[in-house]
């Protein structure tokens, strides 16, 4: 599933190529996604200039004078840069060609995604949706802080995995690299959220942010289906440590990786370094 900064390598790779531009025509060969694409999307952007590309969580946010795209590519999705003329795919679902003569394809095969609009109210700010409500900080702005952390943990039963990974205390640490930022804090994923100290949600907070960082630069993480805005893999994949190594050698003490079940969601740790 794209995460955090896949969403976040996408939203850079295709922003020079609509910042300034404006949608000619959208093909809409699948309206049901997630839910279904507005009947009036292709009116609301058609031949108006496109303002900025924005991200908010794992929200793309394509933004004109008098509202917004507001994508999210799902479990399998990917927005790509490609020519006119490129034959399409068997899940290219919506088509935008613009009048620089390219178009940005939204690919989707289990369509989770969801491609939706919003308006700007009379003040020039975008309406609320359910969808953006409680959320938490951004993992790399200042407002997501070791105090913050330790303050949302506290009292908490459920495990420290599931608090780090829920939007409402911050957005966008999916499940790759909430592994591995306990791996680098040598936190155990299934310990109380609420034994977290001081210290360790010193270390988790920034390992959070060394960590997202250091996948953006990669482009992301690709083990299966994700692709950036030019079509290309992310490489972060070279670079884990515990995320989908079960039975492979720890990379600090030898011993096995192991694999458990947290939520529904694969959860990988050394048992000998994680406690």
């Amino acid at each position: 599933m794209p995460e955090l900064p896949e969403v976040e390598t996408t939203k850079a790779g295709i922003t020079p190529h609509l910042v300034g531009k404006s949608i000619q025509k959208t093909i809409i060969r699948n309206k049901k996604l997630r839910w279904n694409i507005p009947d009036s999307l292709p009116q609301s952007v058609y031949s108006k200039e496109i303002l900025a590309v924005s991200r908010r969580a794992k929200y793309i946010f394509v933004e004109y004078f008098h509202g917004a795209m507001m994508i999210h590519l799902g479990m399998s999705g990917s927005l790509r840069i490609t020519s006119e003329d490129e034959e399409f795919k068997k899940h290219d679902h919506v088509i935008f060609l613009l009048d620089s003569n390219i178009s940005m394809r939204f690919h989707d095969p289990r369509r989770f995604g969801s491609v939706l609009w919003l308006d700007k109210d009379l003040d020039g700010k975008l309406q609320s949706h359910p969808l953006l409500d409680n959320l938490g900080p951004e993992p790399l702005s200042e407002n997501f802080t070791p105090a913050y952390l330790h303050n949302r943990s506290a009292g908490k039963k459920k495990t420290i995995k599931s608090l780090i990974m829920s939007n409402d205390i911050v957005v966008g640490v999916g499940n790759i690299y909430a592994n591995e930022a306990l791996f680098l804090s040598n936190i155990h994923p299934n310990k109380p959220a609420g034994s977290l100290t001081k210290p360790k949600a010193t270390l988790l907070a920034n390992n959070i942010k060394i960590v997202l960082e250091k996948a953006i630069q990669q482009g992301g993480t690709t083990l299966k289906d994700f692709v950036n805005g030019n079509g290309e893999p992310g490489y972060f994949a070279q670079e884990l440590n515990v995320y989908d190594r079960e039975n492979q050698p720890c990379n600090t003490c030898q011993h096995l990786i192991k694999k458990t079940i947290t939520n529904q969601r694969a959860t990988y740790f050394c048992p000998f370094c994680q406690k």
